[in-house]
């Protein structure tokens, strides 16, 4: 019953155009192997940065509060450090560029169909 569903849900996705391209394109990293720009650098720090500045701040927070038993300090600091934390991998997101984004998703969908047992793009189907 499980290889029927991962079967649907493989020919599901190859039916959307973005991934009936990347399985035909064989998408691949092989883009990545180039040398990122200044900007790009900063950009892809700024991602690591902000998986450290997430939970593990949150947590170290917590730990905090807990010590000095100001259970608001978490309830306030706890959100505004997680938000933080996003504000700081959207920057790094926009300064890495699109060129990351799309060439790692591109792969990232080719894999999970070809992961679920959908090898090939089924053809296009043409309404008369």
């Amino acid at each position: 019953m499980e290889g029927s569903i991962r079967g649907r849900i493989a020919g599901r996705l190859a039916r959307v155009r973005f991934v009936r391209e990347a399985m035909a394109e064989r998408a691949d990293l092989a883009s990545l192997r180039g040398r990122p720009t200044p900007r790009e650098w900063v950009g892809l720090g700024l991602v690591g940065v902000s998986y450290l500045i997430g939970w593990p701040a949150v947590g170290l927070l917590a730990l905090i509060a807990y010590r000095m038993d100001e259970p608001l300090l978490l309830v306030a600091g706890g959100p505004a450090i997680y938000g933080f934390s996003h504000v700081v991998f959207w920057a790094g997101s926009w300064l890495a560029g699109a060129r990351y984004a799309g060439v790692i998703l591109r792969w990232a969908a080719r894999r999970i169909v070809e992961r679920l047992g959908g090898a090939t793009a089924p053809p296009t189907v043409s309404k008369p």
